[in-house]
């Protein structure tokens, strides 16, 4: 068996560009296939070639490094375009994980691809993967939207543009804007479940389960959010509320009960799975309506 899967992976050849995956915390969670690759290339592109060196030390690996972040990209990639082009192997890495997947590389690879170099993927760990497997959350369709803009006026119109997507959804966040990030799908998407994943692979691992409300609730409990976060949030329903029958909901709710506007537009938003913002203008309306 071994002879068989030998012959499928050859040594390292020259001129190929080679995509590593790499630990997102654990280091014992890095491929034999990939050490072997970090050993046996020319030179490996690295994100932080600091972090790398660490990884590479504790395998007792000592190849050439060099840099290659959002920062010096474009001068880098002729770089390393030209040395593969005379035939050096290069492999490519970042901090954390897949490279290219929401990390510097992509720029590179594309270069590649369209100068007729050799890219072979050495798959490794992805912090999207790995949290939509233990979320309980459904796995059979995901969308991964890696970073959302940090702008809020932005921020809101990209989750305005997947509000209505039924497949779960995967984001990346800074532990310093997840609470932004929050109360935003809140107000696009209304109360759906959710999960927070925080430092996985790590001592603190930390899964956080429920809505997004009583996810929210226990960040905000928190002087502070540290450690790499990945955050699922379930798919959209299919909508069968029409705007006629949503106005009839609220007039409905308005006259039976003495909440204010914003209460009563959450609380529908939740019943009937649709976005807070929607159901808090229609409520506006039907109030203007009757006066």
């Amino acid at each position: 068996m071994d002879d068989v899967a030998d012959s499928r992976f050859p040594e390292t050849l020259k001129g190929v560009l080679y995509v590593v995956g790499t630990p997102i915390g654990n280091l014992e969670d890095i491929t034999l296939r990939a050490l072997r690759t970090l050993g046996e290339v020319d030179l490996i592109a690295a994100e932080d070639t600091r972090n790398t060196r660490r990884l590479l030390a504790r395998h007792g690996i000592s190849q050439p490094l060099v840099s290659l972040h959002e920062h010096n990209e474009d001068r880098r990639t002729a770089e390393l375009i030209s040395k593969l082009g005379s035939g050096t192997a290069i492999a490519l890495v970042s901090d954390a994980g897949t490279p290219t997947v929401s990390d510097p590389g992509y720029r590179l690879v594309k270069d590649a691809v369209a100068t007729g170099i050799r890219v072979v993927p050495i798959p490794g760990p992805s912090a999207a993967v790995a949290a939509l497997s233990v979320s309980g959350l459904p796995t059979d369709a995901f969308l991964f939207l890696g970073f959302p803009p940090r702008k809020r006026t932005k921020r809101l119109k990209f989750l305005g543009q997947v509000a209505e997507e039924t497949k779960t959804l995967i984001f990346y966040e800074s532990p310093r804007r997840m609470a932004d990030l929050l109360a935003d799908l809140q107000e696009v998407m209304g109360e759906r479940r959710a999960v927070l994943s925080r430092e996985m692979t790590k001592t603190y691992e930390e899964f956080m389960r429920g809505t997004l409300n009583q996810i929210a609730a226990e960040v905000e409990k928190r002087k502070e959010l540290k450690g790499e976060c990945t955050l699922l949030v379930e798919g959209g329903h299919k909508k069968e509320v029409s705007p006629e029958a949503l106005r009839d909901i609220i007039a409905r709710e308005l006259a039976r009960r003495n909440e204010g506007s914003s209460v009563l537009s959450r609380q529908i938003a939740e019943q009937y799975h649709l976005s807070k913002k929607q159901v808090y203008a229609e409520i506006l309306k039907v109030k203007n309506a009757e006066s």
